[in-house]
């Protein structure tokens, strides 16, 4: 039977992923800068005096939906490499460039479906915010590890341009989760989803040239 502090923690718990919800969804569709926390309250349906109870700054809610966000990355990224290890034990070992590939498929799907928080300016008070944000940075470099890794193989295989620092290919592939030209593409109502996905992942990989008739 359950105790009232566990309830009460179950309810504490609720409040929090509603009210990182609603941060996630105002940071994708206006951004930090013109989000308000008035806004997150509405769109949690709380008061704005029950959420100060949880969060104590703006800062500290962006803080919680991209924390919240690498934790869906690296997720994902968790299940690619089980695939691969199952992949290479049955002979048919998956491209590092393939797992690249996909990675990005799901940031640019997660912008899509509304879901994806746009990147902080580089001196915005919010950059600096998370660069102090022990949990946000801790994921933020399992993730980046974790690409490195694929990004070094892609390289080596020859699949991406062996003179470029892994650091400009990391910074490309981060971009393309918020990428304005999937928005635009998106607004513009001309197009599937699968069709941006397959566009944007080319141009990425194979740039404004003659591309391959799959991503």
């Amino acid at each position: 039977m359950e105790t009232r502090a566990s309830i009460k923690a179950q309810i504490q718990r609720l409040r929090e992923e509603a009210i990182v919800a609603a941060v996630n969804r105002l940071l994708a569709s206006k951004g930090y800068d013109a989000m308000t926390v008035d806004e997150v309250a509405a769109e949690a349906g709380m008061a704005k005096a029950s959420l100060y109870k949880l969060f104590s700054s703006k800062e500290e809610l962006a803080g919680a939906a991209m924390v919240g966000v690498l934790d869906r990355a690296l997720a994902f990224v968790g299940d690619l490499r089980q695939q691969e290890t199952a992949a290479a034990l049955n002979g048919a070992p998956v491209p590092a460039i393939a797992q690249l590939q996909a990675v990005i498929r799901w940031a640019m799907q997660t912008q899509l479906d509304g879901e994806m928080p746009t990147l902080p300016a580089q001196n915005s008070s919010l950059s600096t915010s998370l660069q102090s944000n022990d949990e946000y940075m801790d994921r933020l470099i399992a993730l980046s590890n974790r690409l490195s890794i694929w990004i070094a193989q892609a390289q080596t295989g020859g699949q991406i341009h062996p003179g470029f620092p892994p650091e400009l290919v990391l910074y490309t592939l981060f971009a393309r989760a918020c990428d304005p030209v999937v928005a635009l593409l998106k607004e513009s109502g001309a197009y599937t989803h699968e069709q941006i996905l397959d566009w944007v992942t080319q141009t990425t990989f194979c740039g404004l040239g003659t591309l391959s008739s799959n991503p």
